[in-house]
């Protein structure tokens, strides 16, 4: 059973800094994007970073200079550092991973998207 496991989310003052982990407990699997998407009281989940297996990071044009995506592949984890916060970067923020898996002894893998529960950012003005 994945599991994604996610941590760092609190209340902090406008202009301040958070980071956010996840993590992937266990070994039995590959682990392909994983990325950070948020979701505000009335809007639609929205993609706020994502990195590649192999490093290469994309942003929303609004976290751009002031969030920074990385991973730490042999922990399977994801972290999202969070600077310059503002009081419209409140909202639940989401970890997802697509992560493959072996389905049979012929070495057959299927692939999926996991997603955490969410940990709450509140930033006050």
């Amino acid at each position: 059973q994945v599991q994604l496991v996610e941590s760092g989310g609190g209340m902090v003052q406008a202009g301040g800094s958070l980071r956010l982990s996840c993590a992937v407990p266990g070994s039995s699997f590959r682990i392909n994007d994983m990325g950070w998407y948020r979701q505000a009281q009335g809007k639609e989940r929205e993609l706020v970073a994502r990195i590649t297996r192999g490093g290469t990071t994309e942003y929303v044009e609004s976290a751009k200079g002031r969030f920074t995506i990385s991973r730490d592949s042999p922990k399977n984890t994801v972290y999202l550092q969070m600077t310059s916060l503002k009081p419209e970067d409140t909202a639940v923020y989401y970890c997802k991973a697509n992560i493959e898996i072996v389905v049979n002894v012929e070495g057959a893998r299927i692939s999926r998207d996991y997603w955490g529960e969410g940990t709450l950012v509140t930033v006050s003005s």
